[in-house]
């Protein structure tokens, strides 16, 4: 059964109705309960808050990464392990065609259902998951293969045993090998894009955000804990931070907001997976136009824009 939000009420009010008009096959009363229905998208979905788009972007129906892989991608093929300490399920990588084009992806995948998110660790990676998309991403530039990354994570985890095996050097590592990797890079945020364990997938040549999705320093209820000592400011944490598409293509912190379907990804799925296939099949001609030392020196600039900093 499809989940609503508090604010979706109404929505799934009208969704019911609609639903039970078309099980005693009343036409006319679907037809109408139909366009009152899509009124009361088109008006919730118009005036959304910052938190009301937090609340989307980790909204449990939401397409996650392996939802736009394999509908993506033709024969494509699963890499396991970092090759030094073992395989870590909440980063799934992927190289097979996208459009007749060979590409890899590379994704955080939170999992449905009990059993499945314990697996994928609630998509939160460990350091060898960091460092398994470090090893693919090698191997794509060996390959001169365009990389496709999809965030989508609350952050790294931070337990003892990650720690221990160096979560923050993994981190630091991948946002330095990403920041000069050759072959071309594309990086997505489908859900929510939390703290570093968002920016170790986050270092490309076009970074964008799905319009419903978020991208922070730290979740707003952390903000909230550490500003106010009170973790149910959530919500006023969530307007201070900034943290929408909107507002970090504003802050030209981002390069595109992708549209999603009025009624959100969680809702039509089907054409939020074309509407991602489009923009990447778009952007890697984009960048197949530009020369490689120029790329770089894009993306490197890229990055030395954001904050600021004085030479010594």
């Amino acid at each position: 059964m499809a989940t609503y939000l508090d604010f979706e009420k109404h929505i799934k009010q009208i969704s019911e109705e609609l639903l039970t008009a078309k099980i005693k096959e009343d036409l006319p009363a679907a037809e109408i309960l139909q366009k009152n229905l899509e009124k009361e998208v088109a008006k919730t979905y118009k005036n959304l808050s910052d938190y009301q788009k937090l609340q989307l972007a980790r909204h449990p129906d939401r397409p996650y990464a392996i939802d736009y892989m394999r509908p993506l991608l033709n024969n494509y093929y699963e890499f396991h392990g970092d090759r030094a300490f073992g395989d870590d399920a909440s980063i799934v990588c992927y190289v097979g065609s996208l459009a007749g084009r060979k590409v890899i992806m590379i994704g955080e995948q939170k999992g449905r259902g009990t059993k499945n998110k314990i697996r994928r660790n609630f998509g939160m990676p460990h350091p060898e998951g960091y460092r398994k998309v470090l090893r693919v991403c090698k191997l794509a530039e060996k390959f001169n293969l365009p990389i496709i990354f999809f965030v989508d994570t609350p952050g790294a985890y931070p337990g003892v045993g990650a720690e221990e095996r160096g979560q923050s050097e993994a981190i630091a590592r991948n946002l330095y090998e990403l920041s000069r990797l050759k072959t071309k890079t594309i990086s997505i945020v489908i859900g929510e894009g939390g703290s570093g364990g968002a920016l170790a997938l986050g270092v490309a040549d076009r970074v964008a955000m799905m319009k419903y999705s978020v991208f922070s320093v730290i979740s707003p209820e952390g903000c909230a804990a550490i500003l106010w000592n009170d973790p149910e400011k959530q919500e006023s944490a969530t307007k201070a931070m900034r943290i929408t598409a909107e507002d970090l293509k504003g802050l030209k912190l981002i390069d595109d907001v992708i549209e999603e379907p009025l009624i959100g990804a969680h809702r039509d799925k089907e054409n939020t997976v074309k509407i991602v296939g489009d923009y990447i099949l778009d952007t890697l001609h984009e960048l197949d136009k530009i020369d490689d030392e120029e790329r770089l020196d894009k993306r490197f600039s890229k990055i030395l824009s954001i904050g600021a900093y004085q030479e010594q």
